[in-house]
């Protein structure tokens, strides 16, 4: 009786395994698009995404362009869990499209960039080392805008410290960037283990992974801000409940040295800002006038 009770007991525990494994699993899955989703909506859309994959010792690289490979390079970074996809709307947008070369990348360990076999994290040096690589399939010899969203973020800053000749620009939305309030949910704890993680599709795992090598990272990051030498914009939503808006309050301490940097609070938005307000987004990459000109000169055109 005592061993059937232990085995009704193991069963329970395995079940709810199971079902925490699924929660996790579609969590984001509403923010993640499938192949066939993604073919779908591509289907009679006149611009379609370009497919590329560069790779090097550590790992595959895959992104997405749009646009001339001559216009100034737009390098969108996505955060955790996601995709190049995660910038739809901006990819599609044809005025960003007709004035520039929209890049999109699956960050390492993310989409179809693969990891190295047993490589569970990749710091934010070696994410930054492998996006830039990106920028090869760019032609214009001019330097980029770059977008970064959650921790993608950091990534994006990463990327202008350590390549200050590369980089116009950097957007920063929604950022996840002190390592002092670093969110940690009631589910995380459960995402470390084996049995929880044999279930999980591949970005979860390496969502937790990263997650909890977010601290250390931003922390090492925190000496990089300062070598930050292009313009920076820092988005973020007074209702995002996914990163903690003092990050905000954090941004303006690191780039108080920085005389190009742009603050920008939006009391009524949440965590998702190139979705909820993609006019503001949209703004900072090409600039109002700029961007008056550019549907002007598409309207002309049609």
């Amino acid at each position: 009786m005592n061993r059937i009770k232990h085995l009704n007991g193991r069963s329970k525990r395995f079940v709810a395994f199971v079902a925490l494994s699924m929660l996790l699993g579609s969590c984001f899955s509403r923010w993640i698009m499938t192949e066939s989703e993604i073919k779908e909506h591509y289907r009679d859309k006149f611009a379609k995404p370009l497919y590329h994959m560069v790779e090097n010792d550590s790992l595959k690289l895959h992104y997405v362009t749009f646009g001339a490979d001559t216009a100034q390079p737009v390098l969108f970074i996505h955060g955790a869990p996601g995709a190049w996809d995660g910038y739809l709307n901006m990819l599609d947008d044809s005025a960003l499209q007709h004035q520039f070369h929209l890049i999109s990348v699956d960050r390492p360990g993310y989409g179809k960039s693969q990891k190295k076999p047993k490589k569970r994290v990749y710091s934010l040096v070696e994410q930054a080392q492998a996006i830039v690589m990106a920028l090869k399939s760019n032609h214009s010899g001019k330097k980029a805008i770059i977008v970064g969203r959650s921790y993608g973020a950091p990534v994006a800053a990463e990327i202008a410290a350590m390549y200050p000749e590369l980089v116009k620009k950097v957007i920063l939305l929604s950022p996840a960037i002190d390592p002092d309030t670093e969110k940690f949910w009631w589910f995380s704890k459960y995402g470390k283990f084996f049995m929880v993680r044999w279930f999980l599709p591949e970005r979860m795992n390496t969502a937790t992974d990263e997650k909890y090598a977010h601290v250390a990272e931003l922390r090492k990051l925190k000496n990089e801000w300062p070598k930050i030498q292009s313009d920076v914009t820092v988005m973020c939503g007074g209702q995002d409940w996914i990163v903690d808006t003092t990050n905000f309050t954090f941004a303006k301490k690191m780039l108080q040295g920085n005389k190009n940097a742009r603050f920008i609070f939006i009391p009524e938005s949440g965590h998702l800002i190139s979705s909820s307000r993609p006019d503001l987004v949209k703004k900072e990459i090409c600039g109002l006038e700029d961007l008056k000109e550019t549907i002007q000169q598409q309207a002309s055109a049609n």
